[in-house]
């Protein structure tokens, strides 16, 4: 990420810090990441993955387009957040706070496997594949899904999206969380 993007998501986690009057120590323990690392990640010093963006969002009870949604397409190469290798991320519509639903574009590159961490209570992914063959883990188990298929799962378990092919395959996930999610 440009130092742009990285400071745009320090300034939306110290100002979510400052609405909750946490401390670095309080934010660590409820987002499950390192007080030095929210440090960085405040002080634009870091570039924080996909998952830690998500660890964080679900710690402040936010929705995760509360960091990404403030990065303007201008600011990104074509659109696309990309937060780590082999994963890129766009904001199609960031969190209503009427209908509690965002979405999202990712696209995996070829062979990239992306898990993610349980999400709060009550947040339910649907998952739309775009272009391209790929996989969801749930319960455990991979799931073959390709262009067209639709998925949708409650996300409060362990969850993962692969893609097994030599050719990117593009997803969008809409995001439903539940009515305590407050931004």
């Amino acid at each position: 990420m440009t130092d742009k993007i990285n400071n745009a998501i320090g300034n939306q986690l110290k100002l979510a810090r400052t609405k909750k009057a946490w401390s670095l120590d309080t934010a660590s323990r409820h987002t499950g990441v390192s007080k030095a690392m929210l440090g960085q990640i405040e002080r634009g010093e870091s570039s924080p993955t996909v998952a830690k963006l998500w660890k964080v969002a679900n710690g402040f009870q936010l929705p995760l387009s509360y960091f990404l949604g403030i990065i303007g397409k201008s600011d990104l190469k074509q659109g696309l957040l990309k937060t780590e290798k082999g994963i890129a991320i766009s904001t199609l519509f960031p969190f209503d706070e009427v209908t509690k639903i965002e979405v999202f574009s990712l696209t995996l590159s070829p062979l990239h496997q992306q898990m993610s961490p349980p999400h709060n209570t009550g947040v339910i992914e649907h998952i739309l594949v775009i272009e391209g063959d790929m996989e969801y883990f749930l319960d455990n188990k991979w799931y073959a899904i390709q262009k067209g298929d639709t998925v949708r799962f409650c996300a409060n378990v362990a969850h993962g999206y692969r893609n097994l092919t030599d050719k990117p395959a593009t997803f969008h996930n809409i995001i439903a969380y539940s009515d305590e999610l407050k931004t």
